[in-house]
């Protein structure tokens, strides 16, 4: 039995209604567009052209063809696709809505168009119909740490390509950790030459006997680099949003200079290189006005790329002790009216948060800074479990909901042996669909602060592009829908669409992960992992939240 496309699309639209016949696409087809379905009309050119060898001609008015229609009283990213017999038209009020709205007809056109090129001039049909859609969430992300193991370029770029395929809209890029400084700043050119290159790597989970491959890694993004990602995702209705992990995970950039870290007991600035190691590095930034100086140099070249309001500051897994073994340390917290030297972290977040939002930027953190007050303008990443999420919902500060034991991408997805180095609880695809980010007790007052989700993709594992493959799809799909169209979805009604949507990817090249587990060449044999039942990790969840529940 023909299945009707409507019953391939994801994510799942709100309203789809079915109409009788077809729009019939071949040879020059035109269009007639606003100007802020631009980028919209060059994708839709793009696949015509490399799918079918399909033309576009762009014309003032289209009687016949695809029309790019403007209604300013749909509600942002919102769309409506009409398919007739004789055209097609995409409503929006702004450029994300003319995106997403074009992405939903390229799924309705059916086998091939996803595809590099067409070997042939072909016909491409579209189901008459009426879509009416919007999102549920409006932050729809991925994070993409690119700091334990670089991607290049055209392989963020790839990324881009497949969240803009799935109605994503934020790409999180952790740039910075103690394994990897990965952009370039001019201010400070040793962050690159030295910070991005590790000589060596462990291989497998973060244990003190797991061995270390010695080949030397490396690599970083230049301005023009970075530039072009965030542009080629804004093209795409996609934010970039920037992180540098501070002040902890900082060991590469105290690498690259020494003078940044807290002096050993003779008083000398550390002698380290940059981590091979996976984990937390012991070592983090010292708190000397002069290292604020430093890092807010730092940020006003990172804001000067990236337009997004939102920053990552990270704030995350910052060991206290170097601070409380440093008497130059302590006796910064007491003239700073700390009550300990691990106060140092909160204080050092909160001078480069005053800095960003001078510019009109607003702080991206991880969920330990709620160990601290914390102003209602940042935005917290609420990692570890369900604690984050529901103690900012209780004091009434903005979320993004990115647990760790539900969407954290680096996770095994099964219990299958074969799974390429196993770590953490299992995430499967159906723990990722069955996702609600807004915890059952909240208020709608409350509800209105979560402003949505991202999958973590730490890369510690994962040493190029084809690996993230398989750790990103299909889960992202799934993980699309549930932001996209709300949870509460029937999981087995999405498989079924998932079976044709994975013709897609593979139409795109996408390695993805099969429902029977890795094929071969996925596997990791012999290179072990950390495998936690959830039980354990609620446990350690419990333990290392309760400085944050009030």
């Amino acid at each position: 039995m023909k299945v009707h496309r409507m019953h391939t699309l994801i994510p799942r639209p709100r309203l789809f209604t079915e109409a009788e016949g077809e729009f019939v696409l071949n040879g020059t087809v035109a269009i007639a567009a606003v100007p802020d379905a631009v980028d919209a009309v060059a994708t839709l050119t793009e696949r015509l052209w490399a799918g079918a060898r399909i033309r576009v001609e762009v014309v003032d008015q289209a009687p016949t063809g695809i029309r790019f229609v403007m209604d300013a009283t749909l509600a942002p990213e919102s769309h409506r696709v009409d398919v007739a017999t004789d055209g097609l038209s995409i409503t929006a009020a702004d450029a994300a809505g003319f995106l997403h709205g074009t992405t939903t007809v390229l799924q309705l056109m059916g086998d091939g168009i996803w595809r590099s090129v067409s070997a042939t001039a072909r016909t491409v049909t579209v189901p008459a119909c009426r879509i009416e859609d919007e999102p549920a969430f409006a932050w729809r992300g991925i994070m993409l740490d690119v700091a334990r193991h670089f991607l290049p370029v055209r392989e963020v770029l790839r990324i881009v390509d497949l969240m803009a395929m799935h109605k994503l809209n934020r790409l999180h890029f952790h740039l910075t950790d103690d394994q990897g400084w990965r952009i370039e700043i001019r201010a400070f050119p040793r962050l690159t030459e030295v910070g991005a290159w590790r000589d060596r790597t462990q291989v497998g989970a973060d244990d003190a006997t797991a061995p270390e491959i010695e080949r030397p890694h490396g690599g970083y993004y230049t301005q023009a680099d970075i530039s072009e990602i965030v542009a080629y995702a804004a093209n795409r209705g996609i934010v970039v949003v920037p992180e540098i992990d501070l002040p902890g995970h900082s060991q590469a950039a105290i690498a690259a200079y020494p003078d940044l870290g807290v002096p050993d007991a003779d008083g000398h600035p550390p002698t380290v290189e940059v981590y091979q190691r996976w984990g937390i590095s012991p070592y983090p930034l010292n708190a000397e006005t002069s290292t604020v100086d430093f890092f807010r140099t730092v940020l006003d070249e990172v804001l000067a790329l990236f337009p997004s309001v939102d920053i990552g500051l990270g704030g995350d897994e910052v060991p206290s002790g170097a601070w409380e073994a440093d008497a130059r340390s302590r006796e910064l917290a007491l003239e700073r009216g700390l009550s300990h030297p691990r106060e140092l972290q909160f204080w050092f977040l909160d001078q480069l948060r005053a800095h960003i939002e001078q510019q009109g930027r607003r702080m991206l953190a991880w969920d330990e800074v709620l160990e601290h007050d914390v102003s209602p303008d940042v935005t917290v990443l609420g990692w570890r479990g369900d604690a984050g999420i529901g103690e900012s919902l209780r004091r009434g500060i903005p979320v993004i909901a990115c647990p760790d034991n539900r969407l954290y991408f680096d996770y095994r997805q099964s219990d299958d042996p074969r799974e390429p180095i196993p770590v953490g609880v299992v995430v499967g695809l159906r723990d990722v669909y069955s996702f609600n980010p807004v915890p059952e007790w909240a208020t709608a007052e409350q509800a209105v602060l979560l402003r949505g989700a991202q999958a973590n993709l730490w890369a510690e594992h994962m040493e190029d592009a084809r690996s993230r493959d398989y750790m990103l799809w299909p889960r992202a799909c799934a993980l699309a829908e549930a932001l996209w169209s709300g949870p509460g979805g029937a999981f087995e009604e999405f498989e079924t669409r998932l079976q044709s949507h994975l013709g897609r990817l593979d139409e795109r090249g996408v390695e993805h992960r099969r429902a029977g587990g890795p094929l071969p060449w996925q596997e990791r044999p012999g290179v072990g992992g950390r495998v936690q039942e959830p039980e354990q990790r609620q446990q350690e969840i419990d333990a290392l939240t309760a400085a944050i529940v009030r």
